[in-house]
């Protein structure tokens, strides 16, 4: 009876052993985490993971209304800044094109048209910078986001040699009643529509291109141009019988217009612009148009 109690005993203990080894081997077994248990986290889905590792990371790389290219819409008619020479538009916001689309690595490329077509271009993303010795306005930066500075325009008035009107305080006279000739929106629009037509003091005629304005003014049909002072020596220059007033209109600042949509695009010039400022080049580039007098 003990012998066979022994042997039981052992019976009992194997049986033991094998059905411990069955619980704690099962290494192919599915896992049965809960609903509510959270498996430990991978390395991509760590907080503390690069953004190189994370699918979600942004893009930084810029993007240009045609890809390689840096896109500038002008209206070339605007000396020295942008200008037709053979079948080239060239000038200072042409030179200052070219040479910010080659420190971003990209092919300048320019699109001509009206003037009042450059800030729609710009966004809707068919130009990716308006460079057309265009002024900084309140009203334009509500439209388009402005680059810094890079130049300054002043705006004169162009009259026939033996005009009337002497200095600018004369448009301002009581009772004048001028008729005006401008670039069809352009700064010189825009100010005189402002200060001397909404307050009944003269009458804006609007043409296309500054030297429509020009002619209007040689044949008598406008008492006189208010204009950019560098396109005006060039109008003046070609036109005889017209001169350019002591007294300036206004003076303003110039800058490149881009899309408030596109800050990579916006960043990336703009900082070129201010390197291509800092080191002289786009002083180099208004020189060579505009030499200094004397």
């Amino acid at each position: 009876m003990k012998k066979f109690t022994k042997a039981m005993a052992l019976v009992l203990a194997l049986m033991l052993v094998l059905a411990l080894a069955a619980c704690s081997g099962g290494t192919s077994a599915p896992s049965n985490t809960g609903a509510n248990e959270t498996p430990a986290a991978s390395p991509a889905a760590s907080p503390d993971a690069s953004p190189a590792e994370s699918p979600a990371a942004p893009s930084a790389e810029i993007k240009t209304a045609n890809p390689g290219k840096l896109t500038m819409a002008t209206n070339a008619a605007f000396p020295p800044y942008e200008f037709v020479e053979g079948n080239a538009i060239v000038g200072i916001d042409a030179e200052i094109c070219a040479a910010i689309a080659e420190k971003l690595g990209l092919e300048p490329q320019i699109d001509d048209m009206e003037f009042d077509s450059i800030i729609m271009a710009v966004k809707g993303g068919k130009a990716d910078i308006g460079l057309a010795g265009m002024t900084v306005t309140p009203e334009r930066e509500e439209e388009v986001n402005f680059t810094e500075s890079y130049a300054t325009g002043v705006q004169v008035i162009i009259v026939t040699e033996d005009s009337a009107i002497t200095s600018v305080d004369d448009l301002f006279a009581e009772g004048a009643n001028y008729t005006i000739g401008v670039q069809r929106n352009t700064t010189g629009d825009l100010y005189t529509t402002w200060d001397l037509e909404d307050e009944g003091l003269a009458t804006i005629d609007r043409y296309s291109k500054g030297a429509d304005a020009v002619q209007a003014l040689k044949t008598g049909k406008v008492d006189c141009v208010v204009i950019d002072n560098e396109p005006a020596k060039n109008f003046v220059a070609e036109v005889e019988g017209l001169k350019i007033l002591d007294t300036e209109y206004i003076e303003e600042q110039y800058a490149g217009a881009m899309s408030k949509d596109n800050a990579v695009l916006y960043e990336a010039v703009n900082g070129a612009l201010k390197e291509l400022i800092a080191d002289g080049t786009v002083q180099g580039i208004i020189d060579k148009y505009i030499p200094v007098e004397g």
